[in-house]
């Protein structure tokens, strides 16, 4: 009989029980009559051990079988009348005791055996538990680097998405900046001239010279902030927090926008809280949803008849956030269409990409903040974004 055969073994290790009880309640009988010895120091204990061996590696039924043949060899060889089955009256209390003596310890041992093999089954279960998650573990880590692996090629694609927003959007405006950059440029010049001829005349006059040096300075300087904030909205780079002043960016996009404005005959006006809470958030890509804001309220007023205003308003709320709007007094939000205009390539412009909404929600929501448009009365449209000022600063 094959030991490795799954079929068969079982069976085999049934067989196996009975005849370990059989050799080992024999092999007691032997050791206990062999040499001779009296009926009152019989061994009794033999044959107890022999139950137990049989019940340990057997189970109950080989226990009990090991326990009816040493309670038939006990009576038959070492209670009177000898070699009989027969026990006188007297000694029928000794094979009682000796029978519930046999049963309690074979039942004791089989129970033993019972629980050790439980404890096995537990102890392999536990084992093979403790496997499966471990590999379950690895593969959850497996799948977390995944993850955030996908997390980063994704935020890299959105900052490589916005920042090609970004240039798009003033490649438009290329015309517009060149006339903003020219302005201070060109008074510049004038200045230099005044101050030139304030000191090539018969008695130079050093003052109006220096004033007029003093305005070419500013000039200058209000020059190289456009240029340098124009600059800034080209960088790529990784996103990096600071302290923000909202109020603040809204002043330069203003600056940089007012030549667009100013060529559709808008007016840009404002109403920003004092005392407004600065926000942690990246500048740069704060900048850009406010630029959209702004162009997308230029772009909606520079062909309607009537007031063109581009009101820019900073509040601060009561649950420590900030609220910046953008209303404009153009033709208002698409009928039926006001829940889409924050989806990607959705756009009503001819030449609009439908990108500019989608990517400032992106933005928004990544400084833990809401975006959303809502129609003006009369006419026209406002978006409104909240950013939070928990644990920051103020500015």
């Amino acid at each position: 009989m094959s030991m490795s055969n799954p079929l068969l073994w079982p069976k085999a290790r049934v067989i196996w029980g009975y005849g370990i009880a059989l050799l080992s309640v024999y092999t007691a009988l032997l050791i206990s009559r062999w040499p001779p010895v009296r009926l009152e120091t019989a061994p009794v204990s033999l044959f107890l051990g022999a139950i137990m061996l049989s019940a340990w590696f057997g189970g109950l039924g080989p226990g009990l079988l090991a326990t009816a043949l040493s309670s038939l060899a006990f009576d038959y060889y070492f209670l009177p009348p000898i070699y009989s089955l027969v026990a006188k009256p007297g000694e029928i209390p000794r094979l009682v005791i000796f029978t519930v003596s046999a049963l309690f310890v074979g039942s004791l041992s089989a129970a033993q055996r019972s629980a050790t093999e439980s404890l096995r089954r537990a102890r392999d279960d536990l084992r093979g538990t403790v496997k499966e998650l471990q590999k379950t573990n690895e593969a959850l880590h497996a799948e977390s680097l995944e993850r955030k692996h996908a997390e980063e090629a994704l935020r890299h694609a959105q900052g490589d998405l916005a920042r090609v927003s970004r240039i798009t959007t003033l490649g438009e405006l290329t015309a517009s900046l060149a006339h903003e950059v020219n302005q201070p440029i060109a008074a510049a010049v004038t200045n230099a001239n005044t101050c030139l001829r304030w000191l090539t005349r018969e008695r130079p006059d050093l003052e109006e010279a220096r004033e007029a040096a003093s305005r070419i300075v500013k000039d200058a300087t209000r020059a190289a902030e456009i240029v340098s904030r124009t600059r800034l909205l080209f960088k790529k780079g990784t996103a990096q927090r600071e302290l923000v002043g909202l109020n603040e960016m809204v002043r330069e996009m203003i600056v940089l926008l007012r030549g667009e404005a100013t060529r559709h005959k808008i007016l840009i006006a404002t109403d920003l809280a004092t005392g407004l809470p600065q926000v942690m958030g990246d500048r740069v890509l704060l900048q850009q949803v406010l630029m959209n804001l702004m162009l997308n309220g230029i772009e909606a007023m520079k062909d309607v008849d009537g007031k063109r205003e581009l009101l820019i308003k900073s509040q601060q709320t009561e649950n420590e956030e900030v609220i910046l709007s953008v209303s404009d007094t153009g033709v208002g939000l698409p009928a039926q269409q006001a829940d889409q205009i924050f989806k990607a390539f959705f756009t009503t412009k001819p030449q609009g990409t439908g990108m500019g909404l989608s990517i400032s929600r992106s933005i928004v929501e990544a400084h833990g903040g809401r975006l959303w448009a809502d129609g003006n009365s009369p006419r026209g449209a406002s978006f409104c974004f909240t950013l939070s000022t928990k644990n920051e600063g103020h500015g």
